[in-house]
């Protein structure tokens, strides 16, 4: 008969079920204060206190001033808290109660779920350069990279993106949720300080050579040398992506859903 409800049970189509579970994915991250404070928060007390703490102290630093070199260092530094951090903490809690376990008998496949927390990864880092580098601008930032510089940033922040995410799946899947958080905020906090992310490898004197390799110094070198010289930064894509490899099969072999 015309007009009778006819129900049609089923799942929605899978874009739209990866489309709401990015958007939960990103509001669940906003809604909580931890995240909040390593997405948003830290970057811009570094970018500004470290401006301010260079223009004091007089610090000469080589690649430029105080501000153009610690814009595309707290832009790493953004990246590493968001794709790190806060998904190795909000992953390895979903485990603990048993949020993975059910979601992975639900209608969106395991591969979706997965897509979704990338896709809100990608929506709060949208949010963090917008917030940095709209602060970067009222500081007086003024950056100068062309076109490749501006693409060789895309291209190094995506890739130290799939490096840390895979990272912090690896510990998140392995790790009980208290140990997951422990060591989480202990590696972003050893990275920062001494993982060449924020400051230039260089100026860590011999150390630095070693630094560049990690993910961090990696990231860093790669937005430093995109937005200050305007350069494609292929090593440090390469390095990124060879991480990523590791990650991946790391977390492969061994992440549990419960």
């Amino acid at each position: 008969m015309s007009g009778t409800f006819a129900p049609r049970p089923g799942a929605a189509p899978l874009l739209q079920q990866v489309r709401a579970q990015t958007l939960m994915e990103a509001r669940l991250m906003l809604r909580n204060g931890e995240q909040l404070l390593l997405a948003v928060v830290i970057p811009l007390l570094v970018l500004v206190g470290g401006v301010l703490a260079a223009d004091r102290l007089d610090l000469d630093l080589a690649d430029g001033t105080p501000l153009e070199v610690l814009t595309p260092g707290v832009l790493a530094l953004a990246v590493m808290s968001t794709s790190f951090t806060s998904l190795a903490i909000a992953t390895g809690f979903e485990r603990r109660y048993g949020v993975l376990k059910r979601l992975g008998t639900a209608p969106l496949p395991r591969s979706g779920l997965l897509t979704g927390k990338i896709g809100a990864l990608l929506l709060v880092q949208v949010l963090q350069v917008v917030v940095v580098v709209g602060t970067a601008l009222v500081m007086g930032w003024r950056p100068t990279a062309g076109p490749v510089g501006v693409l060789g940033a895309v291209v190094a922040a995506a890739a130290g993106t799939a490096a840390f995410a895979s990272l912090g799946l690896f510990i998140a899947g392995t790790l009980r949720a208290e140990a997951t958080l422990a060591a989480a905020n202990l590696i972003y906090l050893l990275l920062m300080t001494g993982g060449a992310v924020v400051l230039p490898a260089a100026t860590y004197g011999g150390y630095g050579d070693l630094a560049a390799w990690l993910p961090s110094g990696a990231l860093g070198e790669g937005l430093r040398a995109a937005l200050l010289d305007g350069a494609f930064p292929w090593l440090a894509v390469l390095v990124l992506l060879g991480w990523t490899t590791v990650g991946t099969v790391l977390t492969a072999r061994t992440f549990t859903w419960e």
